[in-house]
């Protein structure tokens, strides 16, 4: 699904001299690339501040515990996403409470975040996924009438420009309280391991994420508050800034590809293409499809007989999950969600992609609906 060694190839002495650095240096922890990155990656994204963590589910819990929430109040996110972004609610004693997504966006449906409002909701969740920006406008209309807290999973979508309802672009995860990413390998922007960080224009927010992600404290054996240990190791913070340098020109080859599927694949009956927001640009970490009726296991064994790798993104929806047992959501229908989960799949797309493996996986799968009966 992607090619992460050419990638490095492509790179190779800016990486490998970055890295001998911090060798040289022997600043394994802490050491001066963590802050560096820091501040590129609050530039990049236009957020006054910055902190980054051990990986992207931790930066979800840090955002969640720096809000203040208390257990048993409830926070609405889609169902239709990685668990991470749920799984770390139910672990701090929180309500999830799952909502639809937009079936064309594949993010979070606005109109049933308001439906699902009570007086126990304190924050909401929204998760852009694949690449895709959710209606950040609306979610932040409905945030400020409620008065609730707003944590953009960011993970799959670093980079994307949202255009707010003033008129001004900025970066996703920059737009709520707090946005967390993951520097997960496979990400469009991807480390040699695992990563994180959060972003937040408040200062006091900010102040408490710090804490929080080092053990609670602000000096050192003085403890305010009960936190975690969740550190970038510096290695990765010098192989992050390097290849923010090149995120831009990733997502631009990401969205070549992109193109050149829709080019090919829109005009298959009963095949929906990802739809493009007007609102945003989409940055495709990934490329996923909506078989409405050819058979999915089928087009996943031709693909693989011809080499070609696919991924289910995802298979069972958050509120089917049996971690989610104890919340009793058993009479819990999210009919679009169980609809999306039957009939996505998701196909190669990386910076490295060349022409030669763009038509294969191209004409492996026209060749597919060309023989197909059902």
């Amino acid at each position: 699904m992607v090619d992460l060694h050419r990638q490095y190839e492509k790179i190779k002495p800016s990486i490998d001299a970055a890295m001998q650095e911090v060798v040289d240096s022997a600043a394994f922890i802490q050491g001066p690339q963590v802050a560096s990155f820091a501040t590129a990656l609050a530039q990049f994204q236009g957020a006054k501040h910055v902190n980054t963590c051990a990986n992207g589910t931790d930066a979800l819990q840090i955002a969640l515990m720096a809000l203040g929430l208390k257990p048993g109040d409830e926070v609405i996110t889609p169902s239709f996403t990685y668990i991470a972004t749920t799984e770390v609610i139910a672990l701090l004693g929180l309500t999830p409470v799952f909502v639809e997504v937009n079936p064309q966006t594949f993010c979070i449906d606005a109109t049933a975040i308001e439906a699902a409002i009570t007086p126990r909701t304190k924050a909401i969740v929204p998760v852009h996924l694949y690449g895709q920006a959710a209606d950040m406008n609306a979610i932040m209309a409905i945030a400020s009438k409620h008065n609730l807290f707003v944590v953009e999973d960011n993970a799959q979508a670093i980079g994307a420009d949202y255009h707010l309802a003033d008129g001004r672009k900025v970066k996703t995860g920059s737009i709520g309280h707090i946005g967390c990413s993951s520097f997960f390998p496979s990400k469009n922007l991807g480390c040699f391991g695992d990563g994180g960080a959060l972003m937040t224009n408040d200062a006091q927010l900010a102040e408490r994420i710090r804490m929080i992600a080092n053990h609670g404290q602000k000096q050192k054996y003085v403890h305010e508050t009960v936190g975690c240990n969740s550190r970038l190791d510096t290695l990765q913070a010098a192989v992050l800034e390097v290849k923010l340098r090149h995120l831009d020109t990733y997502i631009d080859s990401r969205r070549e590809v992109a193109g050149a599927y829709d080019e090919a694949f829109a005009a298959i009956p009963g095949v929906r293409i990802p739809f493009r927001s007007l609102d945003s640009r989409h940055v495709f970490h990934q490329y996923t499809l909506i078989l409405e009726n050819a058979d999915r296991a089928s087009l996943q064994a031709h693909l693989q007989s011809a080499g070609i790798p696919s991924m289910i993104y995802y298979p069972i929806p958050a509120h089917k999950q049996k971690m989610f047992a104890s919340f009793d959501l058993g009479n819990l229908s999210l009919p679009q969600t169980e609809w999306l989960c039957d009939r996505v799949i998701s196909l190669p797309i990386h910076t490295e992609m060349d022409d030669e493996q763009l038509q294969h996986v191209i004409q492996s799968v026209l060749g597919f609906f060309d023989s197909y009966s059902g």
